[in-house]
């Protein structure tokens, strides 16, 4: 494997260089209708999102009760359209790189894909094993998360390239290198992705996230460390756990709770393992430079940022490839995640609901609580390690302690915690991101240890 390295963004400029109108308003344009989109906190029936939710929420609506017959229908046209390309490998789709790397995969994801389409099919019509179908396994993931995801994807994934392709990101990643490099070792631009789930939807963040690691903007290491640090659970739904366990009028100490703990998770658990032992090269295997983000003379932060983001504008190859990269984005995260979710999702939950495995794997937290001052610290241990397979889950259990401050606890920790398997992982593991289940499960582990006693510090200050 070569180390030569391959500009990331561009060829390095030092001079000055001046652009014409059409250049400037190609940067402008596109990336102001993106940032209204994606980036723009917006109050909506009381609760605040971003234009590109709400879209998604009307799509939503719209489809109605048929949202879960086209998602079904999305699962299983991907794994027919797998199962006949492997047995037959046809030709359109062995000539097309796009449609080759979607539907001829590994046999592990081909095995997932076919779960995914069996366990889409009893969960619909309600047969087979009431253990696959029931309200908190199949029909959780088919009737409550994939109608929306569904709408998420068409709507991010159609409207990405503004964000991605017409310099934006390049202008606020120099701008808050300053920031991020020092602080989390990672891209300015990587903010962007923090904010994109802050404001809006986690899967926006893995979207994004996973979009910029394929084009070669993020390393290995950086996409990951990214993907399980800062796709932030979003404040609508942040708002949505406390309810469920009683603490709507503790929002504001929750949510601070919540974001000094997650800064402290970001800074701390990249440095360990599995995190630490990631590669600092791109998707080709080239090596990442250390003369990427610097500065160069004649130039200051912002007119630098300024003349990527330019240069990347001028370089945008028109809108007919601006919708086709879109349209790109929305097949694969439709029809390659989706099914991954519905697999995914439906096993871990299956796990969660019919076995104790989570509270086996929550008892050594005991002692860990106890020493944390935690109340009823037995009860409190069985929601821990529950929220690896959905985030909503540890809220719903806490719902029936006594203790305010435990239920403070639990409902923090599992917006904090980020890797649930229902979504976040699924999604992680559906994208190109490097990284596999047992990893995100030691992040998850490292996550709750590390934020676990900020949490409880500020609990202790509020009860």
């Amino acid at each position: 494997m070569t180390d030569k390295v391959i500009p990331t963004v561009m060829p390095e400029v030092t001079a000055k260089k001046s652009h014409n109108l059409a250049t400037i308003l190609t940067f402008i344009v596109p990336s102001l209708i993106g940032l209204l989109l994606f980036m723009t906190p917006v109050n909506y029936q009381g609760d605040i999102t971003i234009p590109i939710a709400i879209v998604a929420k009307g799509l939503l609506i719209l489809l109605g009760d048929s949202a879960t017959a086209v998602v079904t229908g999305v699962v299983l046209f991907t794994a027919a359209m797998t199962l006949i390309n492997k047995v037959i490998k046809i030709p359109f789709i062995q000539d097309s790189d796009f449609l080759k790397s979607l539907l001829d995969v590994s046999p592990v994801w081909f095995i997932i894909r076919l779960l995914g389409a069996l366990f889409i099919v009893m969960t619909f019509f309600s047969i087979g094993p009431e253990a696959i179908y029931s309200g908190n396994t199949g029909a959780l993931v088919l009737n409550d998360l994939l109608p929306m995801l569904f709408c998420v994807f068409i709507f991010a994934g159609m409207l990405l390239p503004l964000l991605l392709n017409f310099g934006m990101l390049e202008l606020f990643g120099t701008l808050l290198t300053k920031v991020m490099r020092p602080v989390f070792n990672l891209p300015g631009r990587s903010a962007i992705d923090c904010m994109a789930s802050w404001l809006g939807d986690g899967s926006v963040g893995i979207l994004l996230t996973s979009k910029q690691y394929e084009a070669r903007f993020y390393t290995q290491r950086e996409a990951v460390v990214i993907g399980t640090t800062f796709s932030a659970v979003s404040i609508t739904f942040s708002l949505v756990v406390l309810s469920q366990v009683g603490l709507e009028h503790l929002f504001v100490p929750f949510y601070l709770a919540v974001c000094i703990a997650g800064v402290v998770a970001a800074i701390v658990v990249p440095k360990l393992p599995p995190l630490s032992w990631k590669k600092d090269r791109y998707i080709d295997g080239s090596a990442q430079s250390a003369d990427d983000e610097l500065t160069p003379a004649g130039h200051n932060v912002f007119s630098w940022g300024l003349e990527h983001a330019l240069n990347r504008a001028e370089k945008t190859p028109g809108v007919k490839a601006t919708c086709t990269d879109g349209l790109k984005n929305v097949i694969d995260m439709v029809f390659g995640v989706i099914p991954v979710i519905m697999a995914i999702g439906t096993m871990a939950l299956i796990v969660v609901e019919y076995t104790p495995i989570f509270e086996y794997l929550g008892y050594p937290f005991i002692p860990f609580l106890e020493l944390l001052q935690i109340p009823q610290a037995a009860e409190a241990s069985k929601t821990i390690v529950v929220g690896f397979a959905d985030m909503f889950i540890p809220s719903i259990l806490a719902a029936s302690i006594e203790s305010e401050l435990t239920r403070f606890v639990i409902a923090a920790m599992s917006v904090t915690q980020l890797i649930y398997m229902s979504e976040i992982g699924a999604l992680m593991l559906g994208s190109k991101i490097p990284i596999n289940v047992a990893e995100l499960f030691v992040v998850f582990i490292l996550r709750t240890l590390v934020t676990l006693p900020v949490i409880a510090g500020i609990a202790h200050l509020i009860f």
